[in-house]
């Protein structure tokens, strides 16, 4: 039989608060390797000694320009004039070189960030960060001919509800599979130029030489598939990630145990002794050329799988049955 309690009045400022009775700390539902932020950068005397380096070559630049300039003078006013004009448009070309080298850095730099903040957007399965990634994505690639049919289909699913990884595998389908299978043609053409040339190139010297200037310029032309259109400080240093890259992964070891794990029989069997020290070249520019996608690639791969250096191999190994 249930009791039926009478109404009575209630003294509010008896009531003790229960947030007392709550536990001091609540339990943060969120994994500790997604909050995890990354470290801070400590300070670097090397850089700063490049930097008080780079200040007095400059100075000593400036210096020695004014006291050319200044003897010019003495010499009569038509040669100083001459000197200060021709000082001052080397002055104007350097100052647009720095201009657009610093311009093709903040390009590089920018797909990076891309490509942490959809790593973010995964982690924290934030609508908004991914909504704010494909937004950026769509900004990148404006202007571009070839990106307008995969822009287009794109932002027709702006405003529809999706799941935040979701809707970076619908970018990454839409954007990044047509410049996939260009980057695998480009460092293709780069391996078979590397791999042909460097076997009849006369001295080591010219095939150092060589092997820089394609690697290089294959560097060049994926950074500005993916819409970085990097300069030649871009190229070097993304050039010096994707080799530090390589360095941490342990892929700078080419061996021939190695390459006889993937292509099933030992490089003696396959290519002739002067093919194959091509081909080593042509591996490692390819390798070079996958790190670098990774790197300039503004979405990390999701819908795709990473290119394997499988198919690359198989090329060089058809192209020195050839031989």
């Amino acid at each position: 039989m249930t009791t039926i309690r009478k109404p009575r009045a209630l003294d509010i400022a008896s009531v003790e608060p229960e947030v007392e009775s709550l536990p001091e700390t609540v339990p943060d539902p969120m994994p500790e390797t997604t909050r995890a932020l990354p470290p801070k950068r400590g300070f670097h005397f090397g850089k700063l000694f490049l930097s008080a380096l780079a200040g007095l070559v400059t100075l000593s630049i400036i210096v020695w320009i004014t006291s050319l300039i200044t003897s010019l003078f003495a010499l009569g006013d038509v040669w100083g004039w001459l000197g200060a004009a021709l000082a001052a448009l080397g002055g104007f070309a350097a100052l647009a070189v720095i201009l657009r080298e610093g311009l093709a850095l903040y390009r590089l730099q920018r797909l990076e960030t891309l490509q942490a903040d959809a790593a973010a957007a995964l982690s924290f399965h934030s609508r908004e960060s991914a909504a704010a990634v494909t937004t950026a994505l769509g900004a990148l690639y404006a202007g571009r001919a070839d990106m307008n049919g995969p822009r287009a289909r794109l932002a027709a699913h702006a405003a529809d509800i999706i799941d935040p990884a979701d809707r970076i595998r619908l970018a990454e389908r839409e954007l990044m599979l047509p410049l996939d299978a260009t980057a695998n043609r480009i460092i293709a053409r780069a391996v078979k130029s590397v791999t042909l040339l460097t076997a009849v190139a006369p001295s080591p010297v010219l095939d150092m030489l060589f092997v820089g200037a394609q690697t290089l310029s294959m560097l060049r032309q994926l950074a500005t598939l993916y819409g970085g259109r990097p300069g030649t400080l871009a190229a070097f240093r993304l050039a010096r990630v994707a080799l530090g890259n390589l360095a941490m992964a342990g892929g700078l070891a080419l061996s021939d145990q190695v390459l006889q794990h993937v292509l099933g029989k030992g490089l003696a069997g396959r290519l002739s002794a002067r093919f194959g020290e091509g081909a080593v070249n042509g591996i490692l520019t390819a390798r070079i050329g996958l790190a670098a996608c990774e790197v300039c690639r503004p979405l990390p791969y999701l819908a795709a799988p990473k290119p394997a250096l499988g198919h690359f191999l198989a090329g060089l190994v058809k192209s020195g049955e050839s031989e």
